[in-house]
């Protein structure tokens, strides 16, 4: 899953370090190794709360010390904090994007062979467990879910403009991201308002998550700057920009999440954990949105991963919340309770997965729609510097569609922006 990367919540990383620091091992204040209690960092956005309370009806007598870090990225970085100090908790919670630093440091974490993750990584999808083994073979992380690509639109809106309004049809009229972008024109032309969410994560995070390269190759090796698919996708960015189509509303800030309820947007783009974002921004609009198909038809934005640093204190209790929380009937259970989607192919001939449908998406059927975009994958390698590479494209397209950029200069920009930060 991949959540509020913006919005810095410094407060809430500098108290779980000082909790952390002041705990010992993991910090739950329990015994070591005593089993019945673990340390959990998560991220925030995603309701990890009720996932450990569907947990605690199986194990009562376990304690749990949850803690919302803050972003994905502020939870990597007091991760990183927390490694380098020692005290560290016994479950943390890593965002797919942020993982490939850690694979790198396996020493830092248990080796999850160890407890049987060999037995099991079969269960999961393959390009989706690699991400998360060592070139020396440690397993460090267990995946929780993906992120399948979909678009999710206004029926109300729609229908004013003079557009489609079925699910079927409105995934005819943009097969291709031209043909999705030209779908915006006619969209504004006839409402005078903005058809997309944005253009850096509704356009380019889309469209660049669509395989088969991305800004490694399959060695690792960086090609940011020379990926057709990196630049085809930035392209698409900036003409949604150029074409005057985007509310140049920034993913989860307040104006972004106010502009859902008010109508200043007809579209965004949706990977399966979007749609709890949609729910609980606005609630009154059940009914009101569907989904369709994203342009290209597959892709895969976000996933995370469970991983138990190399010093917690309560392993055991650790990896027994990993182990039953994410074996492939809990994950179908949890995907039909939040809509997470699986990483566990097993499920996803399902008939309850693939009969689901979502009521405050006019009955959307999500579980088929968002396993087929999942495995009509290409899969493509994440790099350890991922994250900062994306987020360098993401601020140069941010910064045209805010006019503080020249879209002729923006992809330069993008690329000397990328090489100050990683060095390469």
């Amino acid at each position: 899953m991949k959540l509020r990367t913006t919005a810095p919540i410094v407060l809430a990383a500098a108290l779980v370090l000082t909790t952390a620091a002041c705990g010992g091992g993991g910090g739950s204040g329990q015994p070591a190794g005593d089993g019945k209690s673990f340390e959990f960092w998560s991220f925030t956005g995603i309701n990890q709360k009720r996932t450990v309370e569907d947990y605690k009806k199986i194990n009562p007598n376990v304690q749990v010390k949850l803690t919302e870090v803050g972003t994905s990225t502020e939870t990597a970085q007091s991760l990183t904090t927390a490694l380098a100090g020692g005290k560290v908790p016994d479950l943390v919670l890593i965002q797919g994007d942020n993982l490939p630093q850690f694979v790198q440091q396996p020493q830092n974490f248990q080796d999850l062979r160890q407890y049987g993750a060999d037995k099991i990584k079969g269960d999961y999808l393959d390009w989706v467990m690699s991400q998360a083994t060592a070139k020396t073979g440690e397993i460090i992380g267990i995946p929780t879910d993906v992120g399948g690509l979909a678009v999710a639109y206004r029926t109300d809106l729609f229908k004013k403009a003079g557009l489609p309004t079925d699910r079927d049809e409105v995934s005819k009229l943009w097969p291709t991201w031209d043909a999705f972008i030209e779908t915006g024109k006619k969209y504004t032309a006839a409402t005078g308002k903005a058809f997309v969410d944005n253009a850096g994560t509704s356009v380019f995070y889309q469209a660049v998550n669509q395989g088969p390269q991305k800004y490694h190759d399959p060695s690792g090796n960086v090609v940011y700057s020379t990926s057709p698919q990196v630049k085809s996708a930035f392209d698409y960015a900036l003409k949604a920009i150029q074409a005057g189509i985007t509310a140049k509303q920034s993913s989860f800030e307040e104006n972004w999440i106010a502009g859902m309820s008010k109508g200043d947007y007809a579209v965004v783009s949706a990977p399966s954990w979007m749609l709890n974002q949609i729910r609980d921004y606005a609630p009154g609009l059940k009914g009101k949105w569907d989904i369709a198909t994203i342009p290209g038809g597959a892709g895969n934005w976000g996933g995370s991963y469970l991983a138990i640093p190399k010093g917690a204190a309560n392993p055991k209790a650790a990896w027994d919340y990993i182990s039953t929380m994410q074996s492939p009937q809990n994950q179908l259970a949890h995907f039909l309770d939040v809509g997470s989607l699986p990483t566990t192919p097993s499920v996803y001939k399902d008939p309850k997965l693939l009969a689901e449908k979502d009521e405050f998406f006019s009955d959307a059927p999500i579980g088929k729609i968002y396993t087929d975009s999942v495995l009509g994958l290409k899969p493509f390698l994440i790099g350890p510097e991922s994250a900062a590479i994306g987020q360098e494209f993401l601020n140069a397209i941010t910064n045209v569609e805010q006019g503080k950029g020249d879209p002729a200069k923006a992809w330069d920009t993008a690329l000397a922006n990328i090489k100050t930060a990683i060095g390469k």
